[in-house]
C-alpha cells in the first residue's frame, strides 16, 4: 500500500502547535510515570550511577529506570531492550549481540510475553514490537541507540496514561534524548567481529532563545556470525524543541531502512544432528535444490533443517509532535499527535512450492503495511493535596497483510521489495479504531509521607477485517471495557525506607495479523465471534525500597491472574479437517519475587545485583480438536523460574570498566512441559577511556567490548516459530542459538 502523510494529522498538528513541535515524553508531567513524576530533564539529571536510578523511589508501583550510560559492557548500537536485561523480572533473548535482529529478539516481564506488554517512545505507541507487527514498530527501528535518553520499566502494570491496548502485563517507556544547549558535533565509528561496521553522526545547533535541535544518522552493517548474508540498517533521527514561558514544544522525526538475512531456526533434534555452526544453505544453491528434491547430505534428514535463504525487510517513517502548556498555577495541558507509515516483507525460499518443473523452490513472502495516525492529551490540575489528571488517546490504523509466491529461475539476491507475484494466497485489510481515556487522582497525606493513587481507564478498540483474496475471514471484533481500575500507595517510613502497594486491571484488544482471530475461515470465524472474549488480567504487587548513601535495595512480591487466554487450536479432530481458529483456553496464575541491590563502596565503584523468582502456571486443560491437552499445573512456556544479573562497574577520571553476567533458568518450549532448553550464563565486558580536549576535539572516547566472554553455546531465543502442545523428540523448529564471543572497538569524538 502506498500511503502519504495524513492531511488531517498535519492540519491538527499545525493548529495545535503552529510550528514544528515535539514528542510526548519531554513533558513537564510524564504521561508514563504518573502525575507527580519528574520532568525528563530532572529525571536525566538525577539518574546516574551514583544515585537511585534503578529502584523507583517514590512510586506506588514497581518502576525502574536505566540510562544508556549505565551500559558500559554493551557495544555501540545495542538495542535499548538489551539495556533492560539486568533489571529484575525482565527476560530478553536474541540471536545477535546487540538485540537488533528482530526475528529473534523478544522481551517478557513476569511471565507475560512481548505480545501482552505495552511499549512507547516519547509517549508514541510502538504496539507490541513483534516481528510481524500489526500496530507499531520495534524500538531498534524507531530510535537510533545513541539517541536514547532513558528507559523506564513498569514490571507489573503501566501508568493509566500509557498509550497501549496490549499491556496485560507491564510497560516499557523509552524517551529520546533532548538537543544539547551548546553547539557541537559528534562522530562515532565502530568496527568488530564479522566485518561489523557502524557509523553514527550527530549535529546539535545549540540553544537559541529557547529553540534547540539536532540532526543525526546511523549506518550499520555486519556479516552474520555464521552462514552467509549481511544485516544492514540505515537510520535518521531529528529532534527540535522550543521552550517559552511555562510551555514546551517539540518534534521528533525518525526513519529506518532495515534489511536482515535470517539465521536458520533449529529444532532440538536438528541441533544435535547438525551442530552449533549449522545455518541455511546460501550461497550453495545446488544443495538447496537437492534438498527440495528429497536428496539430503551431511546429516540433513528434513526439508525444514534449512532453506536456501530467509530475509526481513522493513521501511518505517515516524513523526511525533506534542506540546506541554502551563495554563496557570497548578494547571497543565499536554497535547500530542503522531503519524507512522510502514512497509515490510518477510522472504522465505520455500521448498514446498516449486517455481517450475525444473526449479523446486519459490520465494514465499508475507507482506505488511501499516498507516497509523493518533492523538493524545491530558489535563493535570494540582490543588491542595490532590493531583487530578484526565487524558485520552485516539488512533486510527490501517493494516494490510498478504501472502504471496514469486517464481524464480535460480538463485537471486532478494534484498529489495518484490512486486507482481505469481500467486497471491491471501490478502486482508484491517481497520482499527482505538479510543482510550482515563481519570486519576494522586493524593498526598501525612506531610507528603503517604501517597495514594486512585484511577481507572476505559478502552474501546474495534477492528474491521476485509478479506480481499483467499478464504480468510471478514468481520468485526470489539474489545470494550468501561472500567479498568488502578490503585496504589506509597508510605515513607523513614528518610531512606518506603513501602509500596498497587493493584491494576487490564485488557488486551484483539490483534489482526497472520495468526489472529481473522486467520480462520469465514465459517470458523462466524462460529466463535460472539463467544470470543478479550484477554484480561488482575495484578497485585507490594514491596519495600531502601535508599542510602552507599547502597540501594528493593524487594517486590506480586501475584497476577491472567484470564481468557487466547490460543490458536483446532476445533475438531484432524481427520475432519476443521480449520485452526483462536479460542479462549483458560487462565494463568503467576506469582513471584524480585530483589535489587546496588552497592557503592567507594567513589566510581558500583556493584549491581538483581534476582528474580517466577512461578507461572496454566490453570486449565484445553481441547485441541478431540484431544485433551493436560496443561493444568504446567509452567508457562518461555518463562524461566530463575533470573540473576550482576554487574560490577568502575568509573573514575575518564576510565570506565564493566563486567556483567546474566543467568537465565530452564525454559519449556511445549505447553505440557515435555521439552525444554537448559539454563545458561552469559558474561559481557567493556572498557572505555575518555580523553579531554585534544586539538579540535572537546572529547575523544575509546571503547572496547566483548560479548559472551566465555564463548558459551546456548539457545538464546525460543518460540521463533511458536510453541506446540507436546514435542518430546524435539522436532519443532522454534529455537535459535545465541551469538558466540564477539569483540568490538569504538572511537567516539565530539567537536
Amino acid at each position: 500500500m502506498n500511503v502519504t502523510l495524513h492531511p488531517l494529522s498535519l492540519a491538527i498538528a499545525a493548529l495545535l502547535f503552529g510550528t514544528a513541535t515535539a514528542a510526548v515524553a519531554e513533558t513537564r508531567v510524564d504521561a508514563n510515570t504518573g502525575p507527580a513524576a519528574e520532568t525528563a530533564a530532572e529525571a536525566a539529571a538525577s539518574q546516574t550511577l551514583d544515585t537511585v536510578s534503578v529502584i523507583g523511589q517514590g512510586e506506588t508501583r514497581q518502576v525502574q529506570r536505566v540510562l544508556p550510560e549505565e551500559a558500559i559492557a554493551k557495544p555501540a548500537g545495542t538495542s535499548p531492550l538489551k539495556l533492560l536485561d539486568k533489571l529484575p523480572g525482565v527476560h530478553v533473548e536474541a540471536a545477535d549481540p546487540w538485540g537488533n535482529y528482530e526475528w529473534s529478539t523478544r522481551i517478557s516481564l513476569r511471565g507475560f510475553n512481548q505480545n501482552r506488554l505495552g511499549f512507547t517512545l516519547d509517549g508514541i505507541p510502538l504496539g507490541d514490537m513483534s516481528y510481524g507487527n500489526t500496530n507499531g514498530l520495534h524500538i531498534s527501528r524507531a530510535l537510533i541507540a545513541e539517541n536514547l535518553g532513558m528507559a523506564e520499566v513498569a514490571q507489573g502494570s503501566g501508568a493509566l496514561g500509557t498509550a497501549s491496548t496490549g499491556n496485560l502485563g507491564g510497560t516499557i517507556a523509552f524517551a529520546s534524548s533532548d538537543p544539547l544547549p551548546q553547539y557541537g558535533a559528534r562522530l562515532a565509528q565502530t568496527v568488530g567481529s564479522d566485518a561489523t561496521r557502524r557509523t553514527y553522526a550527530r549535529l546539535d545547533i545549540g540553544d537559541h532563545a529557547g529553540f534547540a535541535a539536532y540532526l543525526s544518522g546511523a549506518y550499520s552493517t555486519t556479516d552474520k556470525w555464521k552462514g552467509w548474508g549481511e544485516q544492514e540498517q540505515t537510520q535518521f533521527n531529528g529532534k527540535a524543541v522550543y521552550d517559552f514561558a511555562d510551555s514546551h514544544l517539540a518534534l521528533l522525526v525518525s526513519t529506518s531502512r532495515r534489511n536482515e538475512v535470517d539465521y536458520a531456526d533449529y529444532s532440538l533434534d536438528s541441533q544435535r544432528r547438525l551442530g552449533w555452526d549449522w545455518d541455511n544453505y546460501a550461497p550453495d544453491w545446488q544443495r538447496a535444490v537437492d534438498a527440495a528434491n528429497g536428496v539430503y547430505s551431511g546429516g540433513v534428514n528434513s526439508l525444514d533443517d534449512a532453506y536456501y535463504l530467509g530475509r526481513g525487510l522493513r521501511d518505517d517513517d515516524l513523526v511525533g509532535l506534542s506540546g506541554d502548556f502551563g495554563l496557570g498555577e497548578g494547571l497543565n495541558l499536554r497535547l500530542g499527535s503522531y503519524y507512522h507509515n510502514n512497509e515490510g516483507q518477510g522472504h522465505w525460499f520455500t521448498p514446498y512450492a516449486p517455481s517450475s518443473a525444473t526449479v523446486p523452490i519459490s520465494i514465499r513472502t508475507t507482506e505488511y503495511d501499516i498507516e497509523r495516525t493518533g492523538y493524545t492529551g491530558a489535563l493535570v490540575w494540582q490543588i491542595e493535596n490532590h493531583t487530578l489528571e484526565g487524558g485520552f488517546w485516539f488512533e486510527t490504523s490501517v493494516h494490510g497483510l498478504q501472502r504471496n509466491f514469486y517464481g524464480i529461475d535460480g538463485p537471486i539476491v532478494d534484498d529489495y521489495f518484490l512486486r507482481n507475484p505469481a500467486l497471491r494466497q491471501f490478502r486482508q485489510r484491517f481497520d482499527t479504531d482505538t479510543t482510550q481515556w482515563y481519570l486519576q487522582d494522586r493524593m498526598s497525606f501525612l506531610d507528603g509521607n503517604l501517597k495514594v493513587d486512585v484511577g481507572f481507564k476505559s478502552q474501546d478498540v474495534q477492528t474491521d477485517a476485509v478479506n480481499l483474496i483467499g478464504t480468510r475471514a471478514s468481520g468485526s471484533l470489539t474489545a470494550k471495557k468501561n472500567f479498568l481500575p488502578q490503585l496504589g500507595a506509597n508510605l515513607r517510613v523513614s528518610d531512606g525506607e518506603e513501602l509500596f502497594f498497587s493493584y491494576a486491571e487490564n485488557q488486551a484488544a484483539f490483534q489482526p495479523g497472520v495468526s489472529g482471530p481473522f486467520s480462520a475461515s469465514q465459517s470458523a470465524f462466524d462460529a466463535i465471534r460472539d463467544t470470543l472474549e478479550p484477554e484480561r488480567s488482575k495484578s497485585f504487587e507490594g514491596g519495600l525500597r531502601s535508599s542510602h548513601e552507599n547502597f540501594d535495595a528493593s524487594l517486590a512480591l506480586y501475584s497476577t491472574k491472567f484470564d481468557n487466554r487466547l490460543l490458536a487450536i483446532a476445533q475438531c479432530s484432524g481427520i475432519q479437517g476443521c480449520p485452526t481458529v483462536l479460542a479462549n483456553v483458560g487462565s494463568v496464575r503467576t506469582q513471584g519475587a524480585e530483589a535489587t541491590f546496588v552497592w557503592r563502596p567507594m567513589d566510581g565503584l558500583s556493584w549491581f545485583n538483581s534476582l528474580t523468582w517466577t512461578d507461572s502456571q496454566y490453570e486449565d486443560d484445553y481441547l485441541d480438536g478431540a484431544n485433551a491437552i493436560p496443561t493444568d499445573g504446567k509452567d508457562v512456556v518461555d518463562t524461566p523460574r530463575q533470573l540473576f544479573a550482576t554487574q560490577l562497574t568502575y568509573d573514575l577520571d575518564g576510565f570506565a570498566f564493566s563486567l556483567g553476567a546474566k543467568y537465565t533458568g530452564k525454559r519449556y518450549i511445549t505447553y505440557v512441559n515435555d521439552s525444554s532448553v537448559p539454563g545458561f550464563w552469559v558474561v559481557d565486558a567493556g572498557a572505555s577511556y575518555t580523553i579531554g580536549d585534544l586539538g579540535p576535539l572537546s572529547a575523544l572516547k575509546l571503547s572496547a567490548n566483548v560479548t559472551n566472554l566465555a564463548d558459551r553455546n546456548y539457545f538464546g531465543t525460543v518460540g521463533s516459530n511458536g510453541f506446540v502442545a507436546s514435542d518430546p523428540a524435539g522436532l519443532n523448529y522454534t529455537v535459535l542459538q545465541g551469538a558466540p564471543r564477539q569483540v568490538f572497538f569504538t572511537v567516539d569524538a565530539k567537536f
